[in-house]
């Protein structure tokens, strides 16, 4: 199926990762470090989903202070897929390689870099590279640049492919920057399905790899308008890559899941290779999170997370795995991703005591629904009823996180049917609900306002400003977390504060403290309010006017409040901890005395 031959088809993906890295740095682009798994301020997603979805402000049109050309590895999470884990494709957890220009280059620069890089450094066969370009529409033109740019680098007419907007068209969520895209895919060597098999019939033939989006669109109220900036925005998933150059037939056969796999498979007393992936994909997914900072809980982030961790605790029970090893496959994930992923190392304590605590807690939750599904399964009998109804599945689930696959499989084996279709409804109906209740939540500010909440609100912008005294003006905020005990501060930044720099942002937070600064607050349209040197997290979940906080001459952000009325209000300001969040991001944890 896939590329065989040379040594170098053989590369990890850490090895492709750091070629690819290293290929646009050469070409001009400034390495930036991923950000992190979960945007904590932005509940507009649960969680990365995309290289460039940290990076919308600059798309807009914001200067990156790294400049016009980028790359990087982006940490992604998409939940959409979770119930087709299991399959020999879909992960909820990926890596995507990108490279950005942000009014640089465009359609011509980034397809002869994307053709090079294929061709070239990872040694893919030209005759094995199919194209797609957008077929135009009443809203933008067919993209015969693209085509021709393709046929100059040189891939010929016969393997270049026109699609509309379902296929070759990007944009993130129903209004923002867009516009057409090209997509590059890899003929596997199957036979055709049809005389008419091309890249977007799904039998497998042939196997999306990269995809660039030429940003030159923004959309908003169904209307299409040009971008004074025009992007390019890549994305390559390093996962489907790595399996395609090392000639494995799934993700799962690679290195990055192959040692646990076959662990899995050792241990089973009842192998199946679908649970056996399920844990594997779930497992690593699940430590991703907490490292960066996610725990279970029953809303947004935290109840994915438990979603995860419960359905791998369910399929080891399936394979009839010793729950007790658990532990001792979180070792072995570790060291497996080490290279990868350093940072697993340093959470490695909370990372084991999260999943097996969650575990036990599920173990719980197994052993309360079986007793009351089988009060049910007894009133039933009873009735002479054979079958469970969705609402009945539903409120197991709701009332004592009771999986409907749990109760699926045990219908069946004590003879009952069960009517999934009105589940599927009532989920829907849910998440509906969950949704709708998500996207009310974003006002920039806090979501607990109290005296001491508020306190440590308007501490976050001192440690902000005194962080870009001490280490750079190139330092940004990634992240907080406010509770009444404490603050926690995420910012980018390569290396660990020294002492030296600890005390020095300890020292100028509590100098500002002391010189009881006014903390000031003015409405202004936002456009106005950047143009006046406030800075912000997540400027497009603004609307249009905005509140902007200054305090003294020290600091100027957006922001929704509240906050104290002079500095003098907040005490004396502690650093407590300061530890790695992700790569290239810095957390630091204080506290107000």
């Amino acid at each position: 199926m896939l590329i065989k031959g040379k040594d170098k088809h053989k590369m990890k993906a850490i090895d492709i990762r750091n070629k690819y890295l290293k290929f646009f740095e050469n070409h001009g682009h400034k390495v930036i470090p991923s950000s992190p798994l979960i945007p904590e301020n932005d509940p507009s997603v649960l969680f990365t989903t995309a290289g460039m979805q940290p990076l919308v402000p600059y798309l807009l049109g914001e200067k990156h202070p790294e400049g016009k050309r980028l790359t990087d590895y982006q940490k992604c999470l998409r939940t959409n897929d979770i119930d087709e884990v299991g399959d020999n494709r879909h992960l909820t957890y990926f890596e995507m390689l990108g490279n950005w220009s942000l009014g640089d280059y465009f359609k011509e620069e980034s397809i002869q870099m994307s053709y090079e890089f294929l061709t070239k450094e990872l040694g893919i066969p030209s005759e094995k590279i199919s194209v797609t370009c957008f077929a135009g529409d009443e809203d933008c033109p067919r993209d015969e640049l693209t085509a021709s740019c393709w046929e100059k680098a040189g891939i010929p007419k016969d393997r270049i492919y026109y699609y509309g907007k379902d296929d070759n068209w990007w944009i993130a969520g129903e209004e923002g920057p867009c516009g057409p895209d090209t997509e590059m895919f890899y003929d596997t060597g199957k036979p055709k399905c049809s005389p008419d098999c091309q890249p977007s019939c799904d039998c497998g033939k042939y196997v999306e790899i990269w995809n660039n989006v030429f940003m030159e669109y923004y959309k908003k109220d169904g209307k299409y308008t040009k971008l004074e900036q025009r992007n390019v925005d890549t994305g390559l998933g390093l996962e489907r890559m790595a399996m395609l150059l090392q000639g494995k037939q799934t993700p799962f056969d690679t290195e990055i899941f192959s040692p646990v796999m076959e662990k899995l498979q050792s241990l089973a007393k009842n192998d199946d290779i679908a649970s056996r992936r399920i844990v594997a994909e779930h497992l690593r997914a699940s430590m991703m999170i907490i490292c960066d900072g996610g725990r279970p809980s029953n809303l947004d982030r935290g109840y994915i997370l438990r979603r995860l961790i419960r359905r791998m605790t369910r399929h080891l029970n399936k394979l009839q795995i010793d729950l007790n090893e658990l532990p001792n496959l979180i070792e072995l994930n570790i060291e497996t991703l080490k290279e990868m992923y350093p940072e697993l190392q340093d959470h490695k304590k909370e990372i084991k005591d999260v999943i097996v605590a969650e575990k036990d807690k599920f173990m719980k939750t197994l052993n309360n629904g079986e007793r009351e599904f089988n009060k049910v399964i007894n009133r039933l009998k009873n009735q002479e009823i054979n079958k469970i109804d969705g609402k009945t599945i539903f409120n197991l689930y709701e009332t004592y996180g009771f999986p409907p696959e749990v109760t699926k499989d045990l219908a069946t084996e004590n003879g009952f049917e069960v009517d999934l279709s009105e589940v599927d409804k009532l989920f829907k109906e849910h998440q509906e609900k969950s949704r709708m209740g998500s996207d009310q939540k974003f006002k920039g500010g806090l979501a607990e306002q109290n005296e001491k909440t508020i306190a440590y609100h308007t501490a976050t912008h001192l440690l902000n400003a005194a962080l870009k005294k001490v280490i750079g003006p190139n330092s940004h905020q990634r992240g907080s977390n406010i509770t009444t005990e404490r603050m926690r501060f995420d910012f980018n930044c390569d290396h660990k504060l020294t002492p030296e720099e600890k005390q020095a942002t300890e020292d100028l937070v509590n100098e500002w403290i002391k010189e009881d600064l006014p903390v000031t607050v003015e409405t202004m349209k936002k456009e106005e309010a950047l143009k006046s040197g406030a800075e912000c997290m997540f400027i497009e979940k603004y609307p249009d006017e905005v509140t902007v906080y200054t305090i003294g001459n020290v600091s100027k952000e957006l922001c929704g409040g509240p906050h104290v009325k002079h500095t003098g209000e907040l005490g004396h300001f502690k650093i407590v901890k300061e530890e790695a969040s992700s790569q290239g991001v810095r957390r630091i944890k204080a506290i107000l005395e």
